[in-house]
């Protein structure tokens, strides 16, 4: 039995969801149906029972989490002294985020430096139009980035953090007013052009071509940085959706945040470059999947 394989029989046997599963582990939902088939069929028995509406551990099911739970318990633990040892006193990780993120990262930064003495996070900022070239050039060895990421060259880790979305509209906008936004009200307005250097499925994620009742949502004028585009909000010539950390950190004159109850959660997760990757890029990912998502 693969170490993958163990990771997702031990993580459907907390979940007993084959999508949460899934999502957990950042595989697809095939990859987790197939690794438990194929276990059943070597095993000769089953180790779930599931039907359309429930899944349970059966007898052996259980009696395998418990024995398989301490195996990977040891081997993570033996990992984990691989790592520290590997990464050794002075090494920093180069992490980009958008503005004050590294701020709600500090639970995971402090467990990252308590497991690994003498490592260290240090911080870069990225923005939107240009979210993966630090990635590339070696800038940064780690990118925290809002999903999908879907780049041939680039490594999706874990989830890091999770936030709701406010809508930035100048002081004197109608919304101003009100105590939540729509992405419907997108389309009666403009937002900022992030210009070519993101790719359009990525920006869409968080500024979307369409309203989900299929209203165009007009872009421009063009802007390259948070500051830019705050400018231009404030001067009342667009509107622009944040995560939610955008309200907590800033408070311009003459810009409101509004709430948008509406919009999907936002995930963040980090991102890096598969060529580049390394022993500190690991165990920070390790970190993080240990600790857990940070919900903004």
């Amino acid at each position: 039995m693969e170490l993958r394989d163990i990771e997702i029989f031990l993580t459907l046997s907390e979940e007993l969801h084959f999508g949460r599963t899934a999502e957990r582990l950042h595989v697809s939902q095939a990859r987790v149906s197939q690794a438990i088939r194929t276990q059943e069929r070597r095993l000769g028995t089953a180790l779930f029972d599931r039907t359309s509406r429930t899944v349970r551990l059966t007898a052996v099911g259980r009696r395998l989490r418990e024995d398989l739970q301490q195996v990977h318990d040891l081997l993570q633990q033996a990992l984990a002294r691989a790592e520290a040892a590997g990464i050794g006193a002075g090494r920093t990780v180069r992490v980009g985020v958008f503005g004050h993120a590294g701020h709600e990262l500090r639970p995971l930064a402090d467990a990252f430096r308590a497991r690994h003495p003498g490592a260290d996070i240090r911080y870069g900022e990225i923005n939107g139009s240009d979210p993966f070239t630090a990635l590339r050039t070696g800038e940064h060895d780690v990118n925290v980035l809002w999903l999908p990421v879907r780049e041939s060259d680039l490594t999706v880790g874990p989830t890091v953090l999770t936030s709701g979305r406010v809508l930035a509209v100048s002081a004197d906008h109608p919304l101003a007013e009100q105590d939540s936004a729509s992405i419907e009200d997108l389309a009666d307005n403009r937002v900022v052009d992030l210009g070519p250097g993101a790719p359009e499925y990525w920006v869409a994620a968080m500024v979307p071509t369409h309203t989900p009742l299929g209203r165009r949502i007009p872009r421009g004028p063009a802007a390259r940085t948070f500051h830019e585009i705050l400018s231009l909000v404030a001067s009342g010539q667009c509107v622009h959706p944040f995560g939610e950390i955008a309200a907590r950190y800033n408070n311009p004159p003459g810009i409101v945040f509004v709430p948008m109850p509406d919009a999907p959660e936002l995930q963040w997760a980090l991102t890096w470059h598969t060529g580049t990757d390394s022993t500190a890029v690991r165990a920070l990912a390790r970190t993080a999947a240990d600790i857990g998502p940070i919900r903004l």
